[in-house]
């Protein structure tokens, strides 16, 4: 164990460098810092022991660094992830970020789930440790003072993530686009739409949660003649929270593998929000975790969107969810339940 650094060897990138604030506060990163919050759904989320040199040295935070001139955010994190601990770009699927602005310094926080289990390795000086440390066994442990500050909030989000249900009817029934010609090319228009705008995040505000940017698990409910728009693309469907066969059984939404799910007829199932640091893009190998999800209604669209509703909050009372549509008796069924609502013309906004 050492207190001191280890000499540096080859090119040092301008933003390795120490910025100061007007009341003298130093931090590292030129152009702002960044750190990977990755979980795993069994083992918890994936903590750095400090070096002892190092910044706040001896306490416990995220594999991050300072970022790269002109780098985003989100690959700032994962790449510094890479660098110290060995963290594969691809076992991940981004969930949100989250950023502490100092006004003279951004800390960007991304959170990803893993999309297939990997052990982290040391690779350089900067840890003394690395483990995955169960949610409710992390506050037990010296934080990096900056994480723990923001560690129940974030806790928050992993526990809660955010779920967006889209009411694909009256979505596609709000623009005077000539949809009642063609429903299913009308659909299919809006699920490409949704596809485009999830590759790089929708802004925390069209969910209401305390993040910059995130990347929810999206269920696009389709009803009737709109069931083809999906049958052939890369969604993952869910067979619908209502019974086809009236049998009385609901199966529970189908966990994202990290996988194509398969699709019937042979297929495959925002702008950046100015707070997020630039977070709002991700390299190809980490986007490749972010699904859209397609619920086929048996019957009404309505009531599968209550039902998934219905779903939700009976496995997590707590559960966010937000609906989009503008139909008035639907927006009072589901906030009854406990969701919220937002117009549909929120979401087309957003699309563009």
């Amino acid at each position: 164990m050492t207190e001191f650094p280890p000499p540096f060897h080859g090119p040092r990138d301008p933003g390795d460098a120490w910025v100061e604030g007007p009341d003298g506060t130093r931090m590292w990163g030129r152009f702002g810092s960044a750190g990977l919050l990755a979980v795993d759904r069994e083992r918890g989320i994936l903590l750095q022991h400090r070096a002892q040199w190092s910044h706040y040295g001896g306490t416990w935070g995220i594999p991050g660094g300072a970022r790269h001139q002109d780098e985003l955010a989100v690959d700032a994190a994962l790449r510094e992830a890479n660098e110290e601990a060995d963290v594969p770009i691809d076992a991940l699927a981004p969930l949100f970020t989250s950023v502490l602005d100092l006004g003279f310094w951004t800390y960007t926080t991304a959170a990803a789930r893993t999309v297939r289990p990997f052990e982290p390795a040391i690779t350089d000086a900067e840890s003394l440790a690395l483990a995955w440390v169960p949610l409710h066994e992390v506050d037990e442990l010296p934080l990096h003072p900056h994480f723990g500050d923001a560690w129940p909030r974030l806790r928050t989000l992993l526990e809660h993530p955010p779920l967006l249900l889209v009411d694909a009817a009256n979505v596609v029934g709000s623009r005077p686009d000539g949809w009642w010609k063609d429903r299913a090319g009308a659909t299919r228009r809006l699920l490409a739409a949704l596809r485009t705008a999830l590759e790089p995040g929708l802004p925390a505000d069209l969910l209401a949660v305390p993040a910059g940017t995130v990347w929810p698990r999206t269920v696009v409910v389709l009803e009737g003649a709109a069931k083809e728009a999906a049958a052939e693309g890369p969604y993952k469907h869910d067979g619908g929270a209502v019974p086809a066969r009236g049998d009385g059984t609901v199966g529970p939404v189908p966990e994202d593998d990290g996988e194509d799910a398969p699709a019937p007829n042979g297929g495959t199932s925002r702008p950046v929000p100015e707070d997020d640091g630039g977070a709002g893009h991700t390299s190809a190998a980490h986007r490749r975790g972010v699904q859209l999800e397609v619920a086929h209604a048996a019957g009404s669209g309505d009531d599968e969107l209550v039902a998934q509703v219905e779903k939700v909050f009976g496995a997590d009372s707590e559960a966010s969810v937000t609906v989009v549509t503008s139909d008035r008796e639907l927006r009072e069924r589901i906030e009854s339940l406990g969701a919220r609502a937002v117009g549909a013309g929120t979401l087309l906004e957003l699309l563009g």
